[in-house]
């Protein structure tokens, strides 16, 4: 299958050849049939990629305040390591999609092969989706095309920000800027029968809001948008302001402050300088608010991942039920988005849309449209042979080698070292396919997989390298061990005694010949060898203490959950025990 990714160090949009993901539990697996441009969110991810690394750090010094910090406590070495593997990564593009249901995971209800669905998708031929980001797209009747479907996870960014803005039936609200999410809250707040006042510098999307009921402010000609609107309302004031645009500048939310009545609402939608005037809040006890994303459940590894939903009686609103609340505005023609379009393009030229993403003028609304294969249904390719890349290293004359894991440690550390060493990377597999990818086109790797079945079955195949989440170790050194293959895996080795026992049963069935190392480095450390050295020949009891600096890992890491990272002990401190 095709994905389009940004390069993080200045490589590009780029479509990719990608094996289409292995279908997880608690998630479908979706072809794609039309998919949405987010202009704002991917122009900043383009430009951010084409720029320079002092641009980046300008643009981004949240990011900046991170690398001090870990300088501090990992090291000047280790941090420009690190940073320079992150800016090697590939990020996909895209996140409001629909397509139909071609496989089910393990523990998913209410959903069936054949379904038409919406999510939060990237711009792929084929994308796996966790089950609560996915929402059924009406049939008979309220049936939506599936261009107007596209649009309905942006919709769901605009209807969280007017539900924080908690309108009521004849406010007045100010929305600041007209990109897609500012039209679409236009729209929103027109339906809960409140009135609009639409500001931007563009004429012809103030015409468009102006279509949609509001009244507009052209900030290209009016010198004090403050009176103007001010005027407008009587001198009363909005009600409230939400502010949907990109800029760096603080004024929109003064001003929106400044526009506002006596305990009036400000939502931010999009992103904004925040240089916040404090009389202007303190004075009239204004409330302010930043909007995430589509709602309730956003970011929250319970509910995205782990599918736990919400319950109904205290969270109505969670961001699956923000997409049904607006395909059903879709499907009633409440919400108008065909209006919004201003291009369709082929997903097979997609990377020229980007091109002229910094500068052009007019673009609002670009769908990208996929084509049909033959047979909609069947079973997507999970293993490709890739054409050789010019720009990647020559292969070595060593063993042949596939390894399978392609996060940050792999590309950063074991591919480089394999390569040093002269092995022959054959294969590179991971289970969504981007990263493993986006390797094999650095690394000229030819054959690339989401199917660990395919890269097993390899008679040529010498060794297999493990770098995946510690959850998978075990099973994975179990497969290959059983296909004849000597293992190489990242520690740890296992993170239970059963899954510790399958290991010990299936190396004795592979009998003598078999080869299975851990990848525990601490012995080849240079303090370690020295310990050694100086404890020859001591005799009795020993103490040791080791003070180990691993830095901190926010809450939600992976390797803290025990189920899947083991935590510190299982997962780290195993080195030195």
């Amino acid at each position: 299958m095709k994905q389009l990714v940004q390069g993080l160090n200045q490589a590009g949009v780029v479509v990719l050849d990608v094996p289409a993901p292995r279908v997880k539990a608690g998630h479908l697996l979706i072809r794609t049939r039309a998919s949405v441009v987010s202009l704002g969110t991917e122009r900043m991810l383009v430009q951010f990629g084409r720029a320079g690394f002092l641009q980046k750090a300008r643009m981004q010094p949240e990011k900046v305040r991170q690398v001090l910090t870990k300088m501090r406590s990992d090291g000047l070495l280790a941090t420009l390591s690190s940073v320079q593997a992150k800016l090697q990564q590939a990020v996909p593009l895209g996140y409001s999609q629909v397509g139909e249901v071609v496989a089910v995971g393990e523990g998913v209800d209410g959903y069936a092969v054949g379904d038409r669905v919406v999510s939060n998708g990237p711009h792929a031929e084929y994308a796996m989706v966790p089950v609560n980001l996915c929402a059924r797209v009406p049939v008979g009747p309220e049936a939506l095309p599936d261009e107007a479907a596209a649009f309905t996870v942006l919709g769901a960014i605009a209807l969280q920000g007017v539900r924080l803005a908690a309108p009521t039936l004849g406010e007045t609200f100010a929305v600041f800027g007209l990109g897609l999410l500012g039209l679409l809250t236009v729209q929103l707040l027109h339906s809960h029968g409140c009135r609009v006042v639409a500001l931007d510098f563009d004429p012809e999307r103030l015409a468009l809001a102006a279509g949609f009921g509001a009244q507009t402010v052209n900030l290209h000609t009016v010198v004090d948008p403050v009176a103007s609107v001010n005027a407008l309302t009587g001198s009363l004031g909005v009600d409230g302001a939400l502010l949907t645009l990109s800029t760096a500048s603080s004024t929109p939310v003064q001003q929106a402050a400044q526009m506002c009545r006596q305990r009036g609402r400000l939502v931010l939608v999009g992103v904004a300088g925040l240089q916040l005037q404090r009389a202007d809040f303190y004075e009239k006890e204004l409330t302010f608010q930043v909007s995430c994303s589509y709602g309730p459940g956003r970011y929250d590894p319970q509910y995205e991942q782990a599918g736990h939903d919400y319950p109904r009686g205290f969270v109505r609103w969670t961001e699956q039920r923000n997409f049904e609340a607006v395909l059903r505005l879709l499907a009633t023609g409440k919400l108008d988005v065909v209006t919004l379009i201003s291009e369709r393009v082929n997903f097979a030229e997609a990377a020229r849309v980007y091109e002229k993403l910094a500068t052009a003028q007019g673009v609002l609304g670009v769908v990208l449209q996929y084509p049909t294969p033959a047979e909609p249904l069947a079973k997507p390719a999970q293993t490709l042979m890739l054409p050789s890349s010019p720009r990647a290293p020559r292969p070595g004359a060593g063993p042949r080698v596939a390894v399978i894991g392609t996060g940050q440690f792999a590309c950063q550390v074991l591919l480089p070292a394999l390569h040093a060493a002269g092995a022959r990377l054959e294969w590179l597999a991971s289970g969504g396919g981007i990263s493993a990818a986006w390797a094999a086109w650095r690394w000229g790797v030819r054959r690339v997989s989401t199917d660990v079945a395919d890269v097993l079955a390899d008679p040529d195949l010498d060794a297999v390298v493990i770098a995946t989440r510690h959850d998978s170790h075990a099973a994975l050194v179990v497969q290959a061990l059983q296909a004849g293959k000597a293992v190489f895996v990242e520690k740890p080795l296992a993170l239970s005694h059963v899954e510790l026992t399958d290991v010990e049963r299936a190396l004795q069935a592979a009998g003598g010949q078999a080869l299975l190392t851990v990848g525990f480095n601490r012995r080849f450390a240079p303090l370690v060898q020295q310990m050694k050295y100086l404890l020859q020949g001591l005799s009795g009891p020993k103490t040791v203490m080791m003070t180990v600096n691993a830095g901190h890992l926010p809450p939600e890491h992976w390797l803290l959950d025990p189920h899947v990272g083991g935590g510190r002990l299982l997962g780290e401190g195993c080195h030195f025990i």
